[in-house]
């Protein structure tokens, strides 16, 4: 295995494959520039940054679109978020930033996904099998951050909290920058400090009374930072992405926020080193991209964002074409399903592809008639499934062993498309 090739994108690599074959294939780099990422949506035309084979691997870096809460710590020296961030009054570096209408999306989805990667011969029907295999935090441009990387987490107003909070004022948005060690010597996050988003102009004269539009760079000199927070706490860091997808077919652009069949913003923070995600391709070439990077989440992401963080993955790429599914867990595969060393993780949906299940006028409803119950209901059909198909059980089998054995969480609660994930635990079975 080859993990470090940056300056060698022609490197061959091996891994072990699941059948325990080894697996060899070229390695890429795809750096995060102003030229290797959209912002805020998916899209089935977007021209691929690189193309691979199956088998092949690639280190793709990741840029959160939180790093303007504070750019000295997370964009300033660093030329390749420098580059993607930059926005004068002259204009923008990445001028479309979300699906919306108008030449800028009108911030209609939000995630920085670096990509897409093609993948030769993928086509409608096959599934796209991702292999996380390794995570690394960015690190800090500037030589005083020497050491650290930084991430943002923003209590926002699409938060589940923002109408039920206690204490004045109300309603509020706070940011709380964290601090993470980029050399991996710590595995822990600890608060810096914080403050309340305060209306701020961008660089077009525009005013953001609310955090509602992706990228406003914060200008410091108008918000009070409070140093004297979670004092004594360690946040143990998962560092994870929280967008890992493949081009939906149902439109050509599709807003980055709410989750789907096709993956995308999924936040569930075990699609980290050492997961594997497997995903249906819908287009030629798949279009594989990633974003939405974390240093830590709690399931739920209750306040609207995690940590918020660039990173860097290395990946590995393994296509399963459509006439080799039958008898396998992918036969039948139409959503995100994730595999780790010990557990099966099924995501269901409140809509499992409400790019279907809603017209283009009624999309919008996403965001206000998902439910809890309803995904709750999907991850039961879903691993109701799962078992019968892939374990032979009978539905009453099925259905005893889910209530016993299995546990379903909430991953998200804020991304319009309602997450609930159930997660199987391989040693239960014997064979």
């Amino acid at each position: 295995m080859c993990m470090d090739h940056d300056s060698n994108p022609n490197l061959i690599c091996e891994a072990v494959s699941g059948d325990g074959a080894t697996v060899k294939g070229r390695h890429a780099f795809l750096p995060a520039n102003a030229d290797t990422v959209h912002w805020g949506y998916f899209s089935k035309n977007i021209v691929p940054k690189i193309e691979i084979d199956s088998g092949d691997y690639a280190t793709i870096e990741v840029l959160t679109h939180h790093a303007n809460d504070d750019a000295e710590r997370m964009i300033e020296g660093d030329p390749g978020a420098e580059s993607v961030f930059h926005w004068t009054r002259e204009g923008k570096a990445v001028i479309r930033r979300g699906a919306g209408d108008g030449e800028d999306g009108e911030g209609l989805g939000v995630h920085i996904c670096t990509g897409p990667v093609f993948i030769r011969d993928a086509e409608p029907g096959d599934v796209l099998e991702v292999r996380i295999l390794d995570v690394r935090p960015r690190p800090a441009g500037l030589p005083k951050y020497t050491g650290k990387t930084f991430g943002s987490n923003a209590a926002a107003n699409w938060g589940y909290h923002y109408n039920d909070l206690l204490t004045e004022p109300k309603p509020r948005e706070v940011i709380t920058i964290y601090e993470v060690d980029s050399t991996g010597a710590r595995n822990w996050a600890e608060a810096v400090y914080n403050y309340r988003w305060v209306p701020q102009t961008d660089p077009f004269g525009k005013s953001h009374p609310t955090i509602d539009y992706p990228g406003v760079p914060v200008d410091h000199s108008t918000i009070e930072k409070n140093f004297e927070i979670l004092k004594g706490v360690r946040v143990p860091i998962r560092p994870h992405f929280g967008v890992i997808a493949v081009a939906p077919k149902e439109a050509d652009m599709v807003n980055s926020i709410p989750p789907g069949y096709f993956g995308g913003n999924i936040d569930n923070w075990r699609i980290g080193k050492g997961g594997t995600v497997y995903l249906p391709v819908s287009v030629e070439g798949a279009l594989f991209s990633v974003g939405d990077s974390h240093a830590s989440q709690g399931d739920a992401e209750l306040c609207g964002t995690a940590i918020e963080c660039s990173l860097t993955g290395t990946f590995q790429f393994i296509l399963h074409k459509r006439d080799r599914l039958a008898g396998t867990p992918l036969e039948g595969l139409d959503y995100p399903l994730l595999e780790t060393a010990n557990e099966w993780v099924v995501h269901g949906f409140s809509y499992p592809n409400y790019l279907a299940e809603l017209d283009v006028e009624k999309r919008g409803q996403v965001f206000t008639q998902s439910t809890l119950d309803s995904a709750m209901r999907d991850a039961f059909h879903k691993m109701r499934r799962f078992l019968m198909v892939t374990k032979n059980l009978s539905e009453d089998e099925a259905i005893s062993l889910m209530s016993v054995g299995v546990d379903f969480g909430v991953s998200q609660v804020v991304d319009g498309n309602v997450g609930v994930h159930a997660i199987l635990r391989k040693d239960m079975f014997l064979a």
